[in-house]
């Protein structure tokens, strides 16, 4: 079998939190079409990734059991055998294992493999296929663990943060400038930073945003996993699935990332958000209207605010509101500051407290 130049892996769990109501436990954000475009945020990562794969058959997912139908159900044309379901949620470091295991039985432990979450929205299709290109390129000259590092827009305190060092070399070409895209040592990993901070990484212009997207030989991090999370490895190596169970709950970042000596960067833009949560898509559809209305909306000295609504029937009246987020979801209606989005988890452990609304969450 030979082996393609990049093998994307789909990292698509989730607990459905931070787009609620729209997004629930068993439906969360990656199965919806948050931008009116009728893609789910999976189905638009896969067909983007179909750009650096070979087709369909190298194209790998890893869901939870809760939503393996929902993946099926979208993705049609991927392969059976190239889902993997984990039977319980241990974050990404356990599924960044198993996936390079099983595409090293595949393909051999010198397969390049990228893995990438499930529910980001990019913008510049051809800048994002020529910088996996680079990074694959990079991976296969040397040991290397790369990572996407995003040219911070502002100073985000949302975001972890990658200080790259030593600059290596050039790899691949930038569409645009025909320039190849320089790598970094990567300096250190930082998680979010307060405002001050963030501030202070950008006036450096040595930090990127941390994307949450790698791209290495399977080989090379299996390796670098062995030395660096043996207790998550050496189970799944040894037991496969049945292994789940019992290794940590690690990111991928605390587990290997912010350890290893073979970390890289790439720092680039091509359009990118991680969407985070409602202001995602306030960002997204900003226009010169006074709000963004994924909905029919009424408004009376309305502004700076989201309207959204799944009924195309309903109707939404506001008056006097700014900065406010308005979400209306069957029977429930999320009205929220856009300063307070990240306190919709508070509210959704103040539900799960209280059995008549079980079916909410």
């Amino acid at each position: 079998m030979s082996t393609p130049s990049l093998i994307p892996v789909i990292l698509a769990g989730g607990k459905g939190e931070r787009f609620w109501p729209l997004s629930r436990k068993a439906r969360p954000k990656q199965f919806l079409s948050l931008d009116g475009s009728g893609d789910s945020l999976l189905q638009a990562t896969a067909k983007r990734l179909l750009g650096v794969a070979t087709g369909w058959q190298d194209i790998w997912v890893i869901t939870g059991v809760h939503l393996a139908d929902q993946v099926r159900e979208q993705l049609p044309e991927l392969p059976a055998a190239n889902l993997l379901v984990e039977p319980e949620g241990r974050d990404t470091a356990p599924a960044v294992a198993w996936g390079a295991l099983e595409i090293a039985k595949r393909y051999g432990r010198d397969a390049v493999l990228g893995f990438f979450p499930a529910d980001h929205w990019i913008a510049e299709v051809e800048t994002f296929h020529a910088v996996l290109n680079a990074a694959a390129a990079l991976a296969r000259s040397q040991p290397a663990i790369v990572t996407l590092g995003i040219t911070p827009a502002f100073p985000s305190t949302g975001y972890g943060y990658i200080q790259q060092g030593e600059a290596i070399a050039q790899f691949g070409t930038h569409p645009q400038t025909h320039q190849g895209f320089p790598a970094y040592k990567v300096d250190r990993f930082t998680e979010k930073p307060d405002r001050a901070t963030a501030e202070e990484f950008l006036a450096t212009g040595t930090f990127s945003w941390n994307s949450g997207m790698f791209v290495f030989r399977a080989g090379v991090a299996l390796d670098e996993l062995l030395v660096y999370a043996p207790e998550i490895l050496a189970p799944l190596e040894e037991k496969g699935i049945a292994a789940y169970s019992e290794v940590p709950k690690k990111s991928i970042d605390y587990a290997l990332m912010e350890k290893t000596q073979q970390a890289y960067v790439l720092p680039v833009e091509f359009g990118w958000d991680d969407l985070g949560d409602w202001n995602a898509i306030d960002r997204l559809l900003q226009s010169d209207k006074p709000n963004v209305e994924i909905a029919q909306h009424v408004g009376l000295d309305t502004h700076g605010s989201l309207l959204y609504s799944t009924n195309a029937n309903d109707v939404i009246v506001t008056i006097g509101l700014e900065d406010t987020v308005v979400v209306r979801e069957g029977n429930v209606t999320l009205i929220v500051k856009k300063d307070r989005t990240q306190d919709i988890k508070q509210i959704l452990k103040v539900l799960q407290d209280d059995p008549k609304f079980s079916d909410l969450l």
